[in-house]
């Protein structure tokens, strides 16, 4: 059975306004929500909850961590061997944490200097190949 969510606009509550403008995580799947609570999980039994917040992090780091489970996980590896959890999951972790760390203040960016992906992929996408 499908659930589909209506809104009559004469019989709105004035909440749904204001609701429509703040950002819908009912949209995020909780399949994501959930492996990727396991993974801050997993983190939280090694490093203690939040642990990213004591201390700056450095976005290279969790970049790296990101990419490798990103290649586990494409490689054909569902699970990190160390943890049982989700290579997706701990991707999302890691991606979680940079967000967090950056919107708090606590990231190091040490990134390298600014590249030409962005605009490699927009002149693919413009040209249908790389010029």
């Amino acid at each position: 059975m499908t659930h589909h969510m209506m809104i009559d606009e004469d019989s709105a509550n004035p909440k749904d306004a204001v609701g429509a403008k703040k950002p819908n995580v009912a949209l995020v799947p909780p399949a994501a929500k959930l492996h990727m609570a396991h993974a801050f999980m997993n983190g939280a039994a090694k490093y203690g909850p939040y642990n990213w917040r004591e201390k700056k992090v450095e976005l290279m780091t969790y970049i790296a961590a990101a990419q490798r489970h990103l290649d586990s996980f494409l490689d054909g590896e569902e699970c990190a061997s160390d943890s049982g959890v989700h290579h997706l999951g701990h991707a999302l972790a890691s991606i979680g944490i940079m967000l967090d760390a950056l919107e708090t203040g606590n990231a190091v960016d040490n990134r390298p200097a600014l590249g030409a992906a962005g605009a490699l992929i927009d002149a693919f996408n413009e040209h249908g190949t790389f010029v």
